[in-house]
């Protein structure tokens, strides 16, 4: 029996349908793109390739369809699992460059960006690993211990595997008052609520409205007051306590706002941060919010953090 299959696309396109139908025990019938003959392609047992490699340039703009789509056509002829996250944390490379496009860390280039989505991400030549089945379960497993903890009078975030620290970052949290938000309808306590739970979603190109009036705004004044567009950086939405309370971890454009009790609820983080969690905080991530006062350094000092809530506790 045989298969017309026309590829449509870019030749990247076609190549990776060939690897998925490779996986078949037929000889399939594959058109050339403009129709000028159809060649015979006998089928063999799929062996995945270590690397591959990129064919076009892509932005960030069009960064999560290009990446889930490698994820998922690897994933439908594998035995094994694989992700954007486990193709991602397989090459900790593309986090590094993610992260680089920090508006403020390209200030430090003397580069000015107005639009981040047209920043390049991947380029044509760069090479990507595809883990075998041992490697993305050790992955898998990495994953699965790792939590995350945010102290809200410390303002710190940290990312723990077991009981490793991987990473701290600095965090905003939310403003010590009640205030009128549209958005909900209602007077809502913009204190950060402390709890446990788990990272329930992402939101990989957020739109962004205010909550206090609920318009829609597209631009942002930085902290060296020029305006750029909004970036597309993911935001992760947590549930604490077992409620949805729409308290996001999520980037902030101004960076002075770090270590202070600033925001509508939500924990605030730098934009290259914002990178670093959201790939090790898939959904299902535990975490932990807590409030503690009393707490111990990297030196072993016992320190004592100003009570922003006037918690006591």
């Amino acid at each position: 029996m045989a298969k017309q299959i026309k590829f449509i696309g870019t030749p990247f396109l076609a190549i990776l349908m060939m690897i998925v139908i490779s996986s078949c025990r037929e000889t399939i019938m594959v058109n050339t793109p403009d129709d000028a003959e159809t060649v015979a392609v006998p089928l063999k047992k799929t062996i995945f390739p270590k690397r591959i490699i990129i064919p076009e340039t892509v932005r960030i703009r069009d960064y999560f369809d290009y990446v889930d789509s490698l994820a998922v056509a690897y994933d439908s002829v594998n035995a094994y699992p694989i992700s954007e996250h486990i193709l991602v944390r397989a090459n900790p490379w593309i986090i590094d460059t993610l992260a680089n496009t920090d508006y403020y860390r390209m200030i430090q280039r003397d580069s000015f960006v107005y639009d981040q989505k047209e920043m390049v991400v991947l380029k044509p030549a760069d090479t990507l690993i595809i883990p075998d089945s041992l490697f993305a379960y050790r992955i898998l497993g990495d994953m699965g211990k790792t939590w995350i903890d945010v102290n809200i009078p410390e303002f710190k975030l940290r990312i723990y595997q077991d009981s490793t620290l991987l990473f701290t970052f600095p965090i905003r949290v939310g403003q010590n008052r009640e205030r009128y938000l549209a958005m909900s309808d209602r007077v809502t306590d913009l204190r950060t609520i402390k709890g446990n739970g788990q990272i329930i979603r992402h939101v990989k190109n957020p739109d962004f409205y205010n909550p206090v009036n609920c318009k829609q705004f597209y631009v942002t004044k930085r902290d060296d007051e020029r305006t750029t567009l909004m970036p597309q950086i993911p935001w992760i939405e947590t549930e604490i306590n077992g409620i949805r309370n729409g308290q996001m971890i999520h980037p902030t454009t101004n960076p002075k706002t770090l270590g202070k009790a600033y925001s509508n609820g939500c924990i605030g983080v730098k934009e290259a941060d914002a990178w670093v969690i959201y790939y090790y905080a898939p959904v299902g991530t535990r975490i932990q919010i807590r409030y503690d006062l009393r707490i111990t350094n990297e030196s072993g000092k016992e320190l004592i953090m100003k009570d922003i809530y006037q918690r006591g506790d």
